[in-house]
């Protein structure tokens, strides 16, 4: 099968053909339709992550945002058969840990991820273990490109406001217009906050204003905390960093009224290396609340899936450009200078 590997940290991605995977008893094989290119592929990468054990033996096939066809199953493969339509949560659950089986596989004991611990999705076909329990059906109003939206970002997006517990009509800032800010974005005015993003770039604002952000902030232009409690006369309910450097970290802290809550759904960079400090004072006196917030339980896809399936929510609207295998360097190289702009989905194989 045809393939793109990170063979050398910072290097152009190899495209090439490798061994197409063999399933074992409990494994699917995804003929793969479509596959987004991710910031976390970017981090891994750049060889990012190692101080949380995410940075992946190389040579390896990225990619973890995906749809597809089951194409073969396992001798011991219950649910699934070939033909089916299937996405999966880009974080395996082992479906036997007390998370799994309390319904947060995304904190499962034994967590994997595809293309950090085992070989993606940037190729013709991908190998999903444990696949009776981490495969997740699609209805059928929900076609390959869609899923490869949903696949991480707005997945992620969509947990990091449910861990916000925003509620309809209060003040919620969005920092990072990325792909995970936009999701969130979306999901937010969906559930009917008022939402405000943050970010740098003007065009990456404007989109956001598209998915149903009532206000923006240039944070290269303005204090952004100082803009946000003007525009929300006092500060925000809930603060989501969807981008996860120092800066948006802080401000986000920075733009809570009494009482609210910061939610971390981006990690860091190698900058950081995990480790930002808090305004633990002002957290203290205002009685703020930090939560952390990391992809989507298997238990809230249902929930999400009805809520594309009606057209209630639209990941699809974030795809900015179908692309090649080919095509992938380009796209990384535009994330390093944050030029990008949605989701960037390979198509072509």
């Amino acid at each position: 099968m045809k393939a793109a590997r990170i063979v050398e940290h910072k290097k152009p991605l190899e495209v090439t053909n490798v061994l197409d995977p063999t399933p074992g008893p409990h494994d699917v094989i995804i003929r793969i339709e479509a596959c987004g290119v991710c910031r976390s592929d970017w981090h891994a990468w750049m060889g990012d992550w190692s101080w949380i054990g995410l940075s992946p033996e190389l040579p390896i096939i990225p990619g973890h945002e995906f749809g597809g066809v089951v194409e073969e199953v396992g001798s011991a493969i219950q649910r699934f058969r070939p033909g089916d339509r299937v996405t999966v949560p880009f974080h395996e659950g082992c479906s036997h840990c007390s998370y799994c089986l309390s319904g947060v596989s995304n904190l499962c004991e034994n967590l994997k991820i595809f293309g950090f611990s085992y070989d993606g999705a940037y190729a013709q076909y991908v190998l999903v273990p444990n696949a009776d329990f981490n495969l997740i059906r699609l209805p059928d109003e929900v076609d390959s490109v869609t899923a490869a939206a949903i696949g991480c970002r707005y997945m992620t997006g969509y947990h990091g406001v449910l861990r916000g517990n925003v509620q309809p009509g209060q003040w919620v800032a969005i920092h990072g217009a990325g792909g995970v800010g936009l999701s969130a974005v979306q999901v937010a005015n969906a559930i009917g906050a008022q939402v405000i993003a943050v970010d740098v770039d003007d065009a990456k604002l404007e989109k956001a204003m598209k998915e149903g952000a009532v206000a923006v902030v240039n944070a290269r232009k303005n204090n952004a905390p100082e803009a946000i409690r003007e525009i929300t006369k006092g500060g925000t309910h809930v603060s989501i960093d969807a981008l996860g450097i120092r800066e948006t970290v802080l401000n986000s802290v920075l733009s809570l009224r009494k009482g609210g809550r910061h939610v971390q759904i981006g990690l860091t960079t190698h900058e950081e290396g995990g480790m930002v400090a808090l305004p633990i004072d002002a957290i203290t006196a205002m009685e703020l609340e930090v939560v952390g917030s990391l992809g989507n339980p298997h238990s809230q896809y249902d929930g999400l899936l009805a809520l594309v399936a009606q057209g209630k929510l639209n990941p699809k609207s974030l795809v900015s450009e179908q692309v090649s295998l080919n095509d992938v360097n380009r796209v990384l190289d535009n994330m390093t200078n944050f030029k990008t702009l949605g989701f960037s989905v390979i198509t072509q194989f």
